[in-house]
């Protein structure tokens, strides 16, 4: 059987099988298949411990760059009084500026449902005060008791 020989330490060709074999031992490496659909089928010669190690460390790398979509919630009632709506605001501000994503809902107990209008009312009015950090991924939905808006940060 032949195959196709390529790597940094040896002449790219085409060699038997047996002969490959043989310069790999000699070079104390291991002879990797890398293309075996291919006609010859590829083979490299290479320390394959140490191909492993650089895979799994270039795998982390990459890991460690990517970034983790972070999602905070904010609570509010449909009869949020100013105080807690200021402070609740600061909070925002903080997990858009930390790079977070923003849940806001108002949540409705019991009869508290005919407030809808108020509830739509504080989320839009929040997404107001949040536009200079923060742009509206979804605008107010109401889904069973709960009424959600979600904030996504501004890229800087």
């Amino acid at each position: 059987m032949e195959i196709r020989l390529v790597g940094d330490n040896v002449e790219v060709g085409v060699y038997r099988l047996q002969k490959a074999i043989a310069m790999a031992e000699e070079l104390e490496l291991d002879l990797v298949e890398i293309s075996p659909k291919a006609s010859p089928p590829v083979c490299k010669i290479l320390d394959y411990k140490k191909f492993l190690y650089e895979q799994k460390k270039r795998e982390k790398a990459l890991k460690s760059k990517s970034t983790k979509v972070v999602i905070k919630e904010i609570r509010f009632g449909p009869q949020t009084d100013e105080h807690d709506y200021e402070f609740k605001k600061k909070h925002a501000e903080k997990f858009l500026n930390d790079g977070a994503k923003l849940k806001a809902f108002v949540f409705f107990k019991g009869r508290s449902i005919v407030f809808k209008e108020q509830g739509q009312i504080l989320l839009l009015r929040l997404a107001q005060d949040l536009e200079e950090i923060g742009k509206v991924e979804q605008l107010p939905r109401l889904e069973g008791k709960r009424m959600t808006m979600f904030i996504s940060p501004k890229k800087k």
